[in-house]
């Protein structure tokens, strides 16, 4: 059985990192590949390209989640290593989508979904879900289709 492209990528980034011993890089880039094995034995299952970066995804919301914490309690030292993660994170996602390609989305999503208030939202997302995953930050996106259905 073949392995995911993304993980191959992962690993290669570790080995170019080891070479160019650039700590802060092979420390983010183990972290991630710590998270994919964890998945792989809990799950029992050798993760695909969706997956990795499903687990990119996760690992990015929480990175943001940790600095704003960080920069409320006044520790921008440690802001700018979950920073630096994420620099590395997002080096092995697909390319963030524009605001204006996450509004067309949204917009035909909820034309595709005939949603016509909030209580619908669960069906645009149910939809825009997978388009997104990895390119757009989705809490984001929620506050724009709240603020589409209103």
């Amino acid at each position: 059985m073949s392995k995911c492209e993304k993980k191959i990528a992962i690993e290669a980034a570790m080995k170019d990192a080891m070479r160019a011993k650039d700590k802060p890089t092979l420390s983010t880039v183990r972290l991630i590949l710590a998270d994919i094995k964890r998945i792989e034995v809990d799950e029992r299952i050798d993760v695909d390209d969706d997956r990795v970066i499903a687990t990119l995804d996760k690992m990015l919301k929480q990175r943001r989640d940790s600095i704003e914490q960080f920069r409320k309690a006044e520790r921008e030292d440690l802001a700018l290593i979950e920073e630096q993660e994420m620099v590395v994170i997002q080096s092995f996602l697909p390319a963030q989508l524009s605001d204006d390609d996450i509004t067309a989305l949204i917009s035909d999503a909820i034309k595709q979904s005939g949603a016509e208030s909030m209580k619908d939202m669960g069906k645009v997302m149910g939809i825009l879900k997978p388009q997104l995953q990895g390119r757009a930050d989705i809490g984001a996106v929620s506050g724009k289709i709240k603020a589409a259905l209103s």
